[in-house]
């Protein structure tokens, strides 16, 4: 009986050393799931979340690098506008989306700077999202309705000392409604700020004379500008923009305090692998070569920058520090 049962325990203790060889051999022939991902991605449509208005300067980026990506992977790259709440609604919709590389969010900094200190609660955690690339900058555009009969960047602050100002923005939490407490904070003028849903129905209320004027997205002011249906004040960068050389910036006008520029780029689920985060990445980054989509860039007034990683996160980290800093200054809130 003792010889039996030690047969018996002889015979299993193999088979367990089988049975766990084998699970071995077979988790080794396994290939790494996230590596596996990332090698066949795309293999099916991908969604761009285009976080603003379809004809928008983050529209027209998503559009242009979604038609490269297209014609390089021979996958469709999808723009599907989901807009509102200054980016939130857009954002929010990527942050609940599985983490596969098949939903990308196009945006605005200022949905991670701006809004999480202007809304009462936010619908997802700037963690909830990453940074795969800033594609650009872009500088704002001082302008107003000729009649009122400003022209220059010190009358328009006179008359909001004086009177106050009318300004529209593309909404709630977007760079124009922060550019209108930047300028009360700096100056003293006094501003009704008015949001639109976008930065088109914007310049629209400003031609109307429904608002004496804004610091809108140059994107939507060029052609009215070249028009002549738009005064152009200043420009809020350090230098002047190149497609509008005859208007001063701000820092040449003395008025540094001024400065303020909006960052053009994706994000995706932070819990995305990081083998596949890097293949988007290269996606991006051979798209970014590609001359036609660079030069509608250039036109559309969407200076390239190409960060990438932690040099992304970390322009964004320090837009989100001076905004706050701002924000504890002016009560920067909900109207």
């Amino acid at each position: 009986m003792t010889c039996l049962t030690a047969h018996r325990r002889s015979l299993l203790h193999t088979s367990l050393a089988l049975l766990l060889g084998c699970s071995a051999l077979a988790a080794h022939a396994q290939p790494d799931a996230p590596a596996a991902a990332a090698a066949s991605w795309p293999s099916k449509p991908v969604r761009l979340v285009a976080a603003f208005p379809p004809g928008g300067a983050v529209d027209i980026l998503a559009r242009g690098v979604g038609e490269v990506l297209q014609r390089e992977t021979r996958q469709p790259f999808v723009v599907e506008n989901r807009t509102g709440a200054g980016g939130n609604i857009g954002a929010d919709n990527v942050a609940k989306s599985p983490a596969d590389g098949y939903s990308i969010l196009f945006g605005l900094d200022t949905t991670f700077t701006v809004n999480p200190l202007i809304y009462k609660s936010m619908p997802f955690r700037n963690s909830d999202l990453r940074p795969v690339m800033v594609f650009a900058s872009q500088g704002m555009l001082v302008s107003v309705n000729p009649q009122t009969g400003i022209r220059t960047l010190e009358q328009f602050i006179a008359r909001g000392k004086d009177k106050g100002l009318t300004l529209g923005s593309a909404g709630y939490g977007t760079p124009g409604h922060l550019a209108a407490s930047i300028l009360t904070h700096a100056t003293g003028a006094k501003v009704n700020h008015v949001p639109y849903k976008g930065n088109a129905p914007a310049a629209l209320a400003m031609l109307s004379g429904e608002v004496d004027g804004g610091v809108i997205s140059s994107t939507a002011m060029l052609s009215h500008v070249a028009a002549g249906k738009i005064t152009p004040l200043a420009v809020t960068t350090a230098k002047r923009n190149p497609l509008l050389p005859n208007v001063p910036s701000v820092d040449e006008l003395g008025r540094k305090e001024l400065q303020q520029e909006v960052l053009f780029a994706a994000w995706v689920p932070a819990s995305m692998p990081e083998p596949l985060v890097q293949k988007i990445q290269a996606g991006f980054e051979k798209a970014m070569k590609d001359g036609a989509l660079r030069e509608r860039m250039r036109v559309n007034d969407m200076a390239y920058e190409g960060l990438t990683g932690d040099a992304a996160a970390q322009r964004i980290q320090a837009l989100a520090d001076r905004y706050r800093s701002l924000a504890q200054a002016t009560g920067l809130k909900m109207e």
